[in-house]
Parts: structure tokens; sequence; C-alpha cells
């Protein structure tokens, strides 16, 4: 690594006034940390911010999960009000990365910097799920631009999402055993208001897919999913898949969500 400081925070507010001036916030480091040793990333100061209570907690009210940024993965798959009220999201936080990841890494670090094949982005759209920051409240769908891109400004830090709770929900993937990140992820989410389908790991960044949702709305079963025709023309093709055999991928999966939903 270049040499760099190291501040630790004890509250939202020093943390934002660091992050303001230029500090790079440290979450979970799973990232991060990785890309300072291979010498990708060079910040001259790190904001640690693992002591800040204020970023922490898990809560459910009524129908909505109120889940700190500094939430760690096993933290989310392991709570009982996660596991009660919405188990297809404890059922993600769980498979994330391998053990080691999990116990370090942070909702609110894998959904700021937006890997276009992280896990919990395709939840949070899926959900319609609200991102808060020191600064003001994110709609998922305003907040994804592109790969390892978001709406947050500089210095804008996450400090919680709120989670509307679903009817039903389920998230299929296929990992890539190298790396354990999602070849292809399918989070298919069920509401009052209508079927909500988030795709990671397929292309440049996470994305809702209309034709599964409009044909999940008129019927929630596996044959309607199957029965929409999915363009692979803007799909990632790779060493790993092509984008056809993604495009595939994408109507596998949301079957097996869809059918794992109804339980």
């Amino acid at each position: 690594m270049y040499p760099f400081t190291l501040e630790k925070p004890t509250t939202l507010a020093d943390a934002a006034r660091l992050a303001s001036a230029g500090a790079k916030p440290l979450a979970g480091g799973q990232t991060l940390l990785a890309s300072m040793k291979l010498r990708l990333s060079a910040p001259e100061q790190l904001a640690d911010l693992s002591g800040i209570k204020e970023l922490t907690g898990i809560k459910k009210d009524g129908a909505t999960l109120t889940i700190g940024a500094m939430s760690r993965h096993l933290d989310v798959a392991n709570n009982a009000d996660v596991k009660a009220a919405y188990p297809a999201l404890a059922d993600l936080a769980s498979r994330i990365g391998d053990r080691q990841v999990r116990a370090m890494g942070t909702i609110g670090g894998s959904v700021a910097n937006n890997d276009p094949a992280a896990c919990y982005p395709s939840v949070v759209l899926a959900s319609g799920a609200t991102i808060v920051t020191d600064k003001r409240e994110i709609a998922a769908d305003d907040f994804f631009l592109g790969m390892f891109t978001t709406a947050l400004e500089e210095g804008e830090l996450i400090t919680a999402f709120k989670f509307p709770v679903p009817k039903r929900a389920c998230y299929e993937k296929l990992r890539q055993k190298a790396s354990h990140f999602p070849l292809v992820g399918v989070f298919v989410a069920q509401y009052d208001g209508g079927v909500r389908v988030a795709i990671t790991g397929a292309a440049n960044g996470v994305f809702r897919h209309k034709g599964l949702e409009d044909a999940l709305n008129k019927s929630f079963t596996a044959e309607a999913a199957a029965g929409v025709k999915i363009d692979s023309t803007d799909l990632n093709s790779d060493l790993h898949a092509t984008a056809p055999y993604r495009a595939n991928l994408i109507s596998v999966l949301t079957q097996r969500a869809v059918t794992k939903a109804l339980g």
C-alpha cells in the first residue's frame, strides 16, 4: 500500500466532516483494502466507520425493516426480525462470499461500492428500498447509475436502509466459484403494488427487468417467467460465460425464484 493516515471517528458528524474534507470512508474494507494492496487505489486518509454506533442496528417498524449501514452481512443473516419478516433478505446475506467476508463486509459498503456482480444491490432495487444518507433519502430506482456508480455525492455517507417487507420474495444465483460473486443473480419480490425483479452479475450494473415484471404481475408463476424472452444484446460476455448463456440463466433463475417464493 501507499502511505495513508487512519482516522477513527466515533460520531456520524465527525465522519461526515472527515469525508467532506476528502477522507475515504472505510466500511468493511472488502474491496477498498484489496485495491489499496494492489496499489489500484491510493487514498491519503481513511475514515474508519466501525466505531460509530449510529450506523449500526436493525429494527422492524410495522411493514418496514430499517438496517444500519454498518451492519455486517452476518448481522443481517442472523437477525431474528429479518429472518421472520424478510427471510429472502436474510438468505441473501447468509450466502455472500465466504464466512470471512460475511464477518467483515457491510451492507452500506457493498451498496455504496455498487459492484456490478454484488448481491446486495439486487435486493435493494427489487425491494424498492430507500437509501438514507447523512444528507437525504434516495429511492433505489434513482440510486444505481451504472458500474461502480451511484447517486451519492462526494463525501455523502449512507447511514441506513429502509426495506418495505414484501408478500413473498426469493433470491437465486449461480455462483462464480473462483470469486464467489454471482455469475447471475435474480431477486424477485412481490408487493401489493406489483412484482419487482432485479438482476445482478449479468450486465454493467444491477437492473430491473420490465418483461419479467409484467409477466409475473399477470401471473406469478414459473410458467409465466419461462414465457419471457430474455434479450442478450446488452448482457456481459467474458471468459466465464457468454451473453446468451447469461440470458438463459436469468430465465432459469427467475423461474426457480418464483417457485421457491410460492413455497
